[in-house]
């Protein structure tokens, strides 16, 4: 997987800026910090992987070309190594990781990793995650800070994330095919899996506020609602 020449600056938000630039090797290195390092929240994983797939069509596009076998190894293997990573960061670290960072969207993430462990339980936690940004970067290392068992983690974790790169790069792929010159939609059709892939995260946030409300006015109760308490009247002392 020879490296590119860098003719420009690279934009890391930027998904073809990233694949011009560093090939099948740069896959790998995105997916191991998405996946396994709490630094790595910020990159563009889904878009990423539908572009690589995209840009492995013959003639997808005229700036750079990647080969679907190096694509896909790539992207598998960066995605389930940073992931056990993050488990054993999270496993020796604790919540000291957390406290580090002041990032509001971070500490978001890992309430939602948290809620998805609870609500859900460990295998179907581990492999939703891969699916919702952010969520996918803290909760690696969340599981291993709460000791979630290491061969359920390691066993869902490959699932969930086979299907997950697989399945946006051969989505990608399968789109180039099927459309002539799809790189005229590129930028539209980014746009549009990043809006879907953060659904589920904004989704979750909404409904998280929303019973939070619901149960702040269950626990405030008003004043007057509350039963009048009767106290006996005191005796008269000339009352005969």
């Amino acid at each position: 997987m020879p490296l590119p020449a860098l003719d420009q600056a690279v934009n890391v938000l930027d998904a073809t800026s990233l694949l011009s630039s560093f090939g099948a090797i740069g896959i790998a290195v995105i997916m191991f910090a998405e996946t396994g390092l709490l630094i790595g929240f910020f990159l563009p994983g889904d878009s990423l992987l539908f572009t690589a797939g995209l840009l492995c069509v013959p003639g997808a596009s005229d700036v750079v070309h990647l080969s679907l076998w190096q694509v896909l190894l790539a992207a598998v293997a960066g995605a389930l190594l940073g992931a056990q990573t993050g488990y054993v960061i999270g496993r020796r670290g604790g919540p000291a990781l957390l406290n580090r960072t002041k990032n509001a969207k971070l500490h978001e993430g890992a309430a939602r990793a948290a809620e998805l462990l609870e609500r859900y339980g460990h295998a179907k936690a581990v492999v939703l995650a891969r699916f919702i940004p952010i969520v996918r970067t803290v909760l690696n290392p969340l599981a291993g800070t709460l000791n979630v068992p290491v061969r359920t983690f390691t066993v869902w974790q490959i699932a969930g994330g086979a299907v997950w790169t697989v399945g946006l790069v051969l989505g990608g792929y399968g789109l180039g095919s099927s459309i002539p010159h799809v790189d005229t939609y590129l930028l539209p059709i980014v746009a549009v899996i990043v809006v879907v892939s953060l659904a589920p995260l904004v989704l979750e946030v909404r409904r998280s506020r929303r019973n939070g409300a619901k149960a702040a006015d269950a626990d405030a109760v008003p004043a007057a609602s509350a039963p009048a308490v009767k106290t006996p009247a005191a005796s008269d002392p000339e009352r005969p």
